[in-house]
């Protein structure tokens, strides 16, 4: 199933895509994506449903993220053995965890907003898992059970505010409008292998980005397992898996966004975004 949610940002409705591509509105079914929707019984309710039986929702709606309720979103550093070369790093010995705020995260084809005094505004197209049920301990034999879908997510990242300013990389990776999230939640029965997901990124029609999730250092069931070790995870929190080659930072010489600029990408199997390139209004 394709589930998203549409509508005016936070104020956004449940929905699902139908076989002919047309959202429905699942407002009279759940409440939320989110919570207890996101466990196999809750999953396997709107499965049940007819999509002929929900309201269709106009094409032009806007999507919003595809999960709500998230009380995290974790995102894993240099986990592409290829990303890794391009950066000048070794291939870390257990994943690198870090935050973003989940105030970042926006719908799929929300701009990405240049924060004020930002120089060096990247992009990362990643594959982000969402957590079905909690999870605390698993094994990485149990923790698939624990994972309700995978998304398209954008880890749009600030370089010199990441890397050069003192502190830690939360700072760089936490603006408004830099975690762009859907266009929908793909269930995990949709997708055979998580790690053979191509993926791709262009800026004004530049293809940036070419590769594919089978370069992931650590897997979706490892990382699940792993992060299961130090903290609980909660339905509807998200983990951002990493990126592959190609971010502006690791072209000579580097590029940065712009105002103006058009940010498109995509995974094979979980639809693709596309972000306009604005100045902070407030800036």
């Amino acid at each position: 199933m394709k589930l998203l949610r549409w509508g005016e940002a936070g104020a956004e409705k449940p929905g699902l895509l139908d076989a002919e591509g047309k959202i429905r509105d699942l407002s009279g079914v759940v409440p939320d994506i989110a919570g207890a929707v996101l466990s196999d019984k809750g999953l396997a309710a709107i499965r049940d449903t007819d999509p002929a039986s929900l309201p269709q929702v106009p094409d032009t709606t806007r999507l919003g993220p595809c999960v709500g309720g998230t009380g995290k979103f974790i995102c894993i550093g240099l986990n592409y053995s290829d990303h890794a070369a391009e950066t000048g790093a070794s291939v870390p010995p257990e994943p690198i965890i870090f935050m973003k705020a989940t105030s970042a995260i926006c719908g799929p084809n929300d701009p990405i907003i240049i924060p004020r005094g930002s120089e060096k505004t990247d992009w990362e197209v990643e594959l982000a898992v969402i957590i079905g049920t909690r999870a605390k301990y698993v094994t990485e034999a149990a923790a698939m059970a624990h994972v309700a879908g995978y998304a398209v997510a954008n880890d749009v990242s600030e370089r010199a505010f990441q890397a050069e300013r003192a502190g830690q990389w939360t700072k760089g990776k936490s603006c408004d409008n830099f975690g762009q999230l859907g266009p929908w939640l793909v269930t995990r029965d949709d997708i055979a292998d998580p790690q053979a997901l191509p993926m791709w990124l262009t800026v004004n029609g530049r293809k940036m980005q070419d590769g594919s999730s089978k370069t992931m250092v650590y897997g979706v069931a490892h990382l699940v397992s792993y992060l299961s070790q130090f903290m609980t995870l909660h339905p509807g929190d998200v983990i951002s898996t990493g990126t592959p080659p190609g971010v502006g930072l690791g072209m000579k010489p580097p590029r940065f966004l712009q105002p103006g600029d058009v940010v498109e990408l995509g995974i094979e199997g979980l639809g693709q975004q596309r972000q306009d390139v604005i100045a902070d209004p407030q800036g």
